[in-house]
């Protein structure tokens, strides 16, 4: 169940939203497991002029995407190549012809399973339902 909030700049259109949000939920099923229909994407794009790096306005496009997961639940490995792979496919959608901000960020938030649910229900209360079945 995890939730991925992803900021962008420049802003995009309808489309490009669908297909970033396609093609991370399938990294996040494909690379960690997570389930699809219970996987969240929230986008928010944002004007050039309002994204800073280094003290000035980004000259090409950028991203931060913050991904949060249950705690202990994917190895180093796993996070590490999700980073990578979502790196180079925010990079392919928003900056085909290059010009991608290096300092584009992905980042793996791990909650500890009291501190978030979904369904009105927290990770640790699934976790024990499906250890009493």
């Amino acid at each position: 169940m995890p939730t991925l909030n992803l900021k962008i700049a420049p802003l995009q259109n309808p489309e490009r939203y669908k297909a970033l949000a396609a093609a991370l939920t399938t990294l996040t099923a494909d690379i960690l497991g997570k389930r699809p229909e219970v996987t969240a994407v929230i986008i928010d794009d944002l004007p050039r002029a309002r994204w800073w790096v280094g003290g000035g306005p980004v000259q090409g496009a950028t991203a931060q995407l913050d991904i949060a997961i249950t705690a202990g639940t994917n190895t180093e490995a796993e996070k590490a190549r999700f980073i990578e792979s979502a790196f180079l496919e925010l990079q392919r959608q928003l900056a085909p012809d290059g010009g991608f901000e290096v300092a584009s960020y992905v980042a793996v938030r791990e909650l500890p399973a009291t501190d978030w649910g979904f369904g009105g229900q927290t990770q640790r209360a699934r976790q024990l339902a499906r250890a009493l079945v």
